[in-house]
């Protein structure tokens, strides 16, 4: 798999799942995730349907975190698992081989593991900085680590975790091609905010 530059994560935005796939699209963003942990499994599902409609046929692949079930009745291009879900053997046994496989890393030993394990198709890496999308994060690695990996994986690499316009530099000079956004992106009420900050983090990456 080749790199595939921003990586969006939808993950309660502000304007609707639906507005801000859409705009991905527009955009031409490659790889959008929808990532909400805390929805019952009907209207997780109810989203991944409509996201899925925005994205079909166009050149954006629609991922499901977590939950490869979802992935597979949404018909979505992929799903991403980390290392407390199912191990991607089994991902793979309930979603096939023709599905993107992704997999988050938070160590070099992680990263390194991912390499050889079969199925997996890219892979996540950080927190890059502090980060308060998740209840309980993970140890920031910092740019230094992320340098290493994107040295050695061969997977194309996700670099997660606290990105945003100030510090985004740094990690682009780290050697990230492929950097992922969350709250800068999820938190305007505004859909042409929403677009304008997208397309600001596209030109940085041209």
């Amino acid at each position: 798999m080749d790199n595939f530059g921003l990586y969006v994560i939808l993950t309660r935005p502000a304007i609707g799942h639906v507005a801000a796939a859409e705009i991905a699209v527009r955009r031409g963003v490659r790889m959008l995730q929808l990532r909400e942990k805390d929805l019952p499994d009907g209207e997780l599902l109810h989203i991944a349907l409509q996201v899925r409609e925005v994205t079909r046929g166009t050149a954006t692949r629609f991922i499901v975190n977590d939950r490869p079930d979802i992935a597979l009745l949404s018909d979505a291009d992929g799903v991403h698992v980390g290392q407390g879900d199912l191990p991607v053997a089994d991902v793979r046994r309930i979603v096939g081989e023709e599905m993107i496989v992704g997999l988050s890393t938070h160590s070099i030993a992680q990263a390194t593991e991912a390499q050889s394990l079969p199925g997996v198709d890219y892979i996540g890496f950080g927190p890059v900085y502090p980060t308060t999308t998740k209840a309980v994060p993970d140890p920031v690695v910092g740019t230094g680590l992320l340098g290493e990996v994107l040295g050695f994986s061969h997977l194309p690499v996700v670099a997660i975790g606290g990105l945003f316009p100030e510090n985004i530099g740094t990690v682009i000079a780290a050697g990230a091609r492929n950097p992922c956004m969350v709250r800068y992106f999820m938190e305007p009420s505004d859909p042409a905010e929403v677009e304008r900050r997208i397309a600001q983090i596209q030109r940085l990456l041209d």
